[in-house]
């Protein structure tokens, strides 16, 4: 992150965070001496973002979050991820964007029921109330997603430019 170039480190920080002054900002305090730093840097760059780069941001979050389902029956996960599918539409159609929600420190076995509440719950919330814990959300992911691209860079090198730090990718 510290030596590549401007463009290279903009577009790693971008499969972070989808917004584009966000991975400015945080690209341009480079060097950071250590892990701790980036990471205060992605916060500081993420608390104050305007509302058209927090959409920007959303928008280019994925649709449909992945949810761990290990251990769970067949019929049992069906259904879940049928009410999950109709409790993201819900959520889109009152908000105009994708549901965010960071599960870094949710048991993989609590993930989808955790992922449930937290969308029914957050349905009741007004427009402004919801964009400001959608940024939260938002500024965790980033938090996460860059200690995991970090950690990845730290243990096999660089990664494929555009790459999400959350996908299986191992870099060659």
């Amino acid at each position: 992150m510290n030596a590549a170039p401007p463009h290279e480190a903009e577009a790693a920080l971008l499969t972070c965070c989808g917004s584009l002054r966000w991975a400015r900002r945080v690209a341009a305090h480079r060097p950071y001496p250590d892990l701790d730093a980036l990471l205060a840097a992605s916060d500081e760059a993420a608390y104050d973002l305007p509302p058209g780069d927090l959409a920007e941001a959303l928008a280019r979050e994925p649709l449909d979050q992945a949810v761990p389902h290990q251990g769970t029956p067949g019929a049992t996960y069906t259904a879940a991820h049928t009410a999950l599918r109709a409790a993201h539409a819900a959520y889109e159609s009152r908000f105009g964007h994708s549901f965010v929600v960071c599960l870094d420190h949710v048991p993989a076995d609590e993930a989808l029921d955790h992922l449930l509440c937290a969308l029914r719950s957050r349905l009741g919330n007004d427009p402004e109330e919801e964009r400001a814990l959608a940024a939260d959300e938002l500024r965790r992911l980033a938090r996460g997603r860059l200690a995991r691209l970090a950690a990845r860079h730290a243990a096999a090198g660089p990664t494929r430019p555009g790459a999400r730090p959350d996908s299986p990718y191992v870099p060659v």
